[in-house]
């Protein structure tokens, strides 16, 4: 196979990369696969903790990507051993390991969801539990001979914990060794990670050393902001994108990220030609983030729904027309807040708070109150100031909560 010139590869690779280690090491492994006609082995490990990717998991598989159409081997590592250590990669607490039943499901929806970032028929997906389970209690201290408690401290999560007089578990510290050994049973070329993968790459390293290989080179990517550009994205912070949420949804998610954060999201979740982004960004920041929303829309359904996306953002959020496929509810007359109790209305009339509980929207009756007060409530397209306001039953109202969730909610009457 011919790959193309070392520099033209360093300029793909450096895309959206946080750290190169080593850069130079990097450019004479190219140039040997080049001159050989080899592919060099490329691996990224993947705990499966959760069954769903979002956005965030696809900045470091982008960069995967990129290596393969370059031409070298992807290899994925499913780390079904590695989980039942769990990863204690910034946690200020033992992580809760993950079950073999838990670690299977999760693996089984991985391979799909993979596919729409890498090229599955030609990646390599290996279990890390092939070469770890057999390792005897003699081989494991023998890998841990390698390094040392000091060089442990070194992560900053171990040293604030340490610091602070939080436990760190023994088996904690042989996670980076049980990864590191992956780099050594793969012979590995490069290996990827996010940026708080970085020491856990380097130990990687070491331990190749150890075994007289040459070191693999750690290249980081930067972890992704989620939609409110604070936190990284995460389904524990409710600012994530699934890479299988519906069209619209994920359309419409990415039409709220900041104009300035979408400049990022540019960056690290597409590889729209950095000409076209910089003109992207002397036009209006509106069609820059449509043109955000479509490709990325694009990449996990296809050209089509994104566009059927777009119009349905268009027509909602622009137009301000009423949805097409929104849900119908009726709430019953007798509706109680809590069992037992009837609830507090003045006349017939129904509070808008629990209009919105019992509707689905929230689940519970502060989270309700919550929203209104957040101005994240409209009503027939007017917005609710007030957890006071009430509403007259016997009619139907169309409801959005924040600005992808609407229903249609028919009030019945009292008696």
């Amino acid at each position: 196979m011919e790959f193309p010139l070392v520099d033209e590869q360093l300029q793909i690779i450096r895309r959206g990369a946080a750290d190169i280690i080593v850069e130079a090491e990097l450019a004479q492994k190219l140039e040997r696969s080049r001159r050989a006609h080899t592919p060099l082995n490329v691996k990224l490990g993947l705990d499966p903790t959760a069954p769903d990717l979002h956005l965030g998991h696809t900045v470091v598989l982008r960069k995967l990507r990129d290596f393969q159409d370059l031409g070298h081997q992807a290899i994925v590592i499913i780390g079904d051993f590695t989980g039942m250590i769990g990863d204690p990669t910034g946690r200020s607490e033992t992580r809760k390991p993950l079950t073999r039943d838990e670690i299977r499901a999760n693996a089984d929806t991985y391979r799909a969801q993979l596919g729409k970032v890498i090229d599955m028929s030609h990646a390599r997906v290996e279990f890390n539990s092939t070469w770890l389970s057999p390792l005897t209690f003699e081989g494991v201290i023998r890998e841990t001979a390698n390094l040392t408690v000091a060089r442990m401290l070194q992560r900053e999560d171990f040293a604030a914990r340490y610091a602070a007089e939080r436990p760190i578990s023994l088996h904690e510290f042989l996670y980076p060794i049980a990864q590191a050994y992956d780099s050594v049973a793969l012979n590995a070329d490069v290996e990827l990670g996010g940026t708080d993968q970085t020491f856990n790459l380097l130990v990687g390293r070491d331990l190749q050393r150890a075994h007289g290989q040459e070191p693999q080179i750690s290249l980081t990517v930067p972890l992704l902001e989620g939609l409110d550009g604070v936190q990284k994205m995460s389904k524990s912070y409710g600012n994530y994108v699934g890479i299988n949420e519906k069209p619209e949804d994920i359309f419409g998610k990415l039409m709220s990220v900041s104009d300035e954060m979408m400049w990022r999201y540019f960056d690290l979740l597409t590889r729209v030609p950095e000409a076209e982004i910089a003109a992207l960004r002397s036009g209006h920041p509106m069609d820059a983030k449509k043109r955000l929303a479509r490709v990325i829309t694009a990449q996990y359904h296809d050209e089509g729904a994104a566009q059927s996306a777009e119009a349905h953002f268009v027509r909602v959020h622009q137009q301000r027309d009423e949805p097409s496929d929104v849900e119908e509810i009726v709430l019953p007359r007798g509706v109680r807040a809590t069992p037992g109790k009837a609830v507090p209305r003045r006349g017939s009339s129904w509070p808008v708070w629990l209009v919105l509980k019992e509707a689905g929207f929230v689940s519970s009756s502060s989270d309700a109150r919550r929203m209104i007060q957040q101005g994240a409530v409209e009503i027939d397209r007017r917005r609710v100031t007030s957890v006071e306001e009430t509403l007259a039953p016997g009619q139907g109202y169309l409801i959005q909560v924040g600005k992808r969730r609407f229903k249609r909610v028919l009030l019945q009457r009292d008696g």
